[in-house]
């Protein structure tokens, strides 16, 4: 089944949608769902020669595409590449701040930088995208949607620097539905569980074989696909959603409700698989 099946081609047609962090993984995948629903692509990341690339991967589907660098770290130039995407294919309808750092470390080796790096890319990365699109989101009553993790509501072993930084990007979202409910604006989240293919998957799932035990494991039986992610994400956006601000839509095939232990015994080895960084 495709997003087709359910949601018209042209359901977010004349919508511009912005995406950090948009150049690969579970954020290209969302992107790609909005365009096979008429919606017009803004995307940002780190490295131009990705969003490049991804680009060209989003207009073969038929969407028009706008792509620049910019760190989520640096409000100034957050601030521009949306003005210029305004500038080139209208204002943001829908936001989605999917920009995101991650690596497996215990508590005790995280340097003050390496946890710092998390924090800024995921909450503070978070914070400069909704600000800095809040004038645009203000003309079209548009909706947020932040990229959150199992990790923002149990604690799972090495990953108290992602643990902190997502727990603040799910509060931060449930302030905005409250401060920003006045202008029309909707704020959710979404917590994906283990997602086949990504960066994510590769950096936390290492171990030999461990995909296939932690996708057994799952009650589903199954790992997600960035597709699963991008249909909740088109949900949101959509009028089927209105009235539905402020909530932590969990989309992971009820892995959280087996507790964090499996996890880290299937997927890590029962330890981080590379040390800290930064």
């Amino acid at each position: 089944m495709t997003i087709n099946d359910v949601f018209p081609k042209d359901l977010l047609r004349g919508k511009t949608v912005f995406v950090t962090g948009g150049g690969s993984g579970i954020n290209l995948g969302i992107a790609k769902n909005f365009a096979a629903v008429g919606a017009s692509l803004a995307i940002c990341g780190r490295t131009q020669e990705r969003l490049d690339g991804a680009a060209a991967e989003l207009r073969a589907l038929g969407a028009s595409v706008f792509a620049e660098a910019a760190d989520v770290r640096d409000y100034a130039a957050l601030e521009g590449v949306m003005q210029r995407a305004k500038a080139t294919l209208g204002p943001i309808h829908v936001l989605v701040c999917g920009a995101a750092g991650n690596f497996p470390a215990t508590a005790e080796a995280i340097t003050p930088n390496g946890f710092k790096a998390v924090v800024e890319i995921d909450l503070l990365g978070s914070f400069h995208a909704a600000r800095a699109a809040f004038p645009q989101l203000n003309e079209t009553r548009g909706s947020i949607i932040f990229i959150s993790a199992g990790q923002a509501f149990q604690a799972y072993p090495y990953q108290a620097h992602v643990g902190a930084a997502k727990a603040g990007v799910d509060m931060l979202m449930k302030d905005l539905a409250v401060d920003w409910g006045k202008y029309g604006i909707r704020a959710n989240s979404i917590a994906p569980g283990p997602i086949d293919d990504t960066e994510g998957m590769r950096r936390l799932a290492p171990a030999e074989g461990a995909k296939a035990k932690l996708a057994a494991a799952v009650p589903l039986r199954r790992l997600g696909t960035v597709d699963d992610i991008g249909a909740v994400a088109v949900f949101l956006a959509s009028p089927l959603a209105s009235y539905v601000t402020g909530t932590v839509l969990v989309a992971d095939g009820g892995q959280n409700l087996l507790g964090s232990g499996l996890w880290a015994a299937i997927a890590m080895g029962g330890g981080p698989s590379d040390s800290p960084r930064r």
